[in-house]
């Protein structure tokens, strides 16, 4: 049953978010942690950078076929489908709830979680963490131009220059820096991941108390009511069941061999809370970060406890 609970950040997550609730920063406090926050972030990219070693990212890119399905699926059907649950009437499902399902399938994929399920289930793990951090790299970039198409056509406030220029120093910049020291620190980093896991958690768990606590001040959660959420909790599941039917009947139409069809099952059905929390920060206003961030946590859950599953199932398939 313990693959069915949520995880421990899941719950640090879900804690944070009672904090904000109950004591939602305001004033010069909130001022303060913001600014906090931002640094937060710009270390956060700077650590991902400084852990990504190029000759990673050459292995990677050689395996080019299956490196573009997956980030055709990660960057191309993805945003299909959100673009489609437009078309659900706003009494099903409310506009700012929209946005932020919209923006969940411009994310990057996740790197973690895709590279130890990809290990359990007995897939190509050196694909895998190509693959998830070429998404990710990728995603610094592409996941701010197609907000600023996507939410411009669907009827949100895209992105302004302001926000490339955040975007460009809260998060490209900082990520360009590590990789430009990884040669000297890389080795460094990645032999203390126990040490600077707290900025990764912490960074995300900054960003949550700060966007909780401006959407509390603004009055979001007044607008939704538990079958909203439960309505958006509906909506993930189907997404990422559809993804995965996509990535393994794909995979296999396609002649990967089983351990690519894992990687390629489980790199290209994630989409990244430690990216698109951070992203969010930077691209949407104070007062609508909540409303946005909120299907990307919920999302973060549900992919946990299903490719949980998954994997399970490869393995004992492997075994047998």
């Amino acid at each position: 049953m313990r693959r069915f609970l949520p995880d421990t950040f899941t719950l640090l997550i879900a804690a944070t978010v009672g904090v904000a609730a109950v004591l939602p920063a305001h004033g010069r406090f909130a001022d303060i942690f913001a600014v906090a926050t931002d640094l937060a972030i710009a270390l956060l990219f700077f650590l991902h950078g400084a852990r990504l070693a190029p000759s990673t990212v050459r292995a990677g890119i050689l395996h080019w076929r299956l490196q573009l399905l997956i980030l055709a699926v990660t960057f191309g059907f993805f945003p299909v489908i959100g673009l489609g649950l437009g078309l659900l009437p706003e009494a099903v499902l409310p506009h700012p709830l929209y946005l932020g399902l919209l923006y969940l399938t411009l994310l990057p994929s996740t790197v973690q979680s895709s590279i130890a399920f990809t290990s359990i289930a007995g897939g190509n793990v050196p694909a895998a963490i190509c693959a998830a951090s070429l998404s990710n790299i990728l995603g610094v970039v592409v996941t701010p131009l197609l907000v600023g198409v996507m939410f411009s056509v669907s009827g949100g406030a895209g992105f302004s220059l302001d926000a490339v220029e955040k975007i460009l120093l809260q998060l490209l910049a900082p990520f360009v820096l590590g990789q430009l020291l990884q040669p000297w620190i890389g080795a460094w980093v990645r032999g203390h991941k126990k040490i600077l896991m707290p900025v990764d958690r912490g960074s995300i768990l900054m960003v949550v108390y700060l966007a909780f606590s401006h959407a509390m001040a603004a009055g979001v959660w007044r607008e939704f009511s538990l079958t909203d959420i439960a309505v958006v909790i509906l909506i993930d599941i189907v997404v990422l069941a559809l993804v995965l039917a996509l990535t393994t009947w794909g995979s296999r139409m396609l002649g990967f061999s089983r351990e690519d069809e894992i990687s390629i099952v489980f790199c290209g059905s994630k989409k990244s809370l430690a990216s698109g929390v951070p992203m969010a920060n930077a691209i949407f206003p104070a007062a609508t970060i909540g409303a946005i961030v909120l299907p990307v946590m919920l999302f973060h859950q549900i992919q946990l406890m299903a490719c949980a599953v998954i994997a399970q199932r490869y393995a004992r398939a492997a075994q047998r």
